[in-house]
């Protein structure tokens, strides 16, 4: 078995991929909630094997040094040479300059579980309001067609979208789970989420309503 050793001077912050992936799904194994632990602290931590123990929730160093390994290959995790703070301020003034990196159309809601949109941008209000009830009405479809799904399909996404002649989505609908609550971000067009706002979005809310 390869003896993992870490290295010196370095903090951790998720990729977006991480992020994403962390994120997409109400349940979560290991590698998932390790970045969800990274991801409610005030800053990126800065690595040591305690921390890591730590955010990993495990007592054997070897173990958790191979857990941080695995994340490093999937490419969920990276080292930075200063740390990031998390973003602060109001919810309401963060999300549309963070939202809006995430189109390439320029259009992109964030909707609660109750279909009613916290941030928009590109979208005319009404748009917005019926876009955000529509991602509602997909939440319980999708819920109650699940087994049909993951079982039968073997389809794991909770995400909709509806597309084009040629497969192309026209408006996406991507569900983020932070903690009980569930919210989805509903963009027109291809959706950049490989960009460093998204893991500050995804930060954002998880300070907030992560308890």
């Amino acid at each position: 078995m390869a003896e993992f050793k870490l290295v010196n001077g370095i903090y951790l912050y998720p990729t977006p991929a991480g992020a994403y992936q962390a994120f997409v799904s109400p349940t979560a194994d290991k590698p998932r909630k390790f970045i969800q632990r990274l991801l409610q602290l005030a800053q990126t931590p800065l690595l040591t094997i305690d921390q890591l123990q730590v955010l990993s929730d495990i007592d054997d160093q070897q173990k958790a040094l191979e857990l941080l390994h695995h994340c490093q290959k999937l490419g969920w995790i990276q080292g930075v040479k200063a740390a990031i703070a998390a973003p602060s301020g109001a919810l309401e003034d963060l999300l549309p300059s963070l939202l809006s990196k995430l189109t390439e159309q320029g259009k992109v809601l964030l909707a609660d579980e109750q279909g009613f949109y916290l941030a928009s941008s590109g979208f005319p209000h009404e748009v917005a309001e019926e876009l955000s009830a529509l991602s509602a009405d997909l939440a319980t479809v999708h819920k109650r067609r699940s087994g049909l799904l993951y079982n039968n399909l073997g389809i794991g996404s909770h995400a909709w979208a509806i597309v084009d002649a040629f497969g192309n989505s026209q408006v996406g609908f991507w569900p983020i789970f932070i903690g009980s609550h569930r919210f989805v971000i509903v963009i027109a067009g291809v959706p950049h989420f490989n960009q460093a706002e998204f893991v500050t979005l995804v930060w954002a809310l998880s300070k907030r309503y992560t308890h």
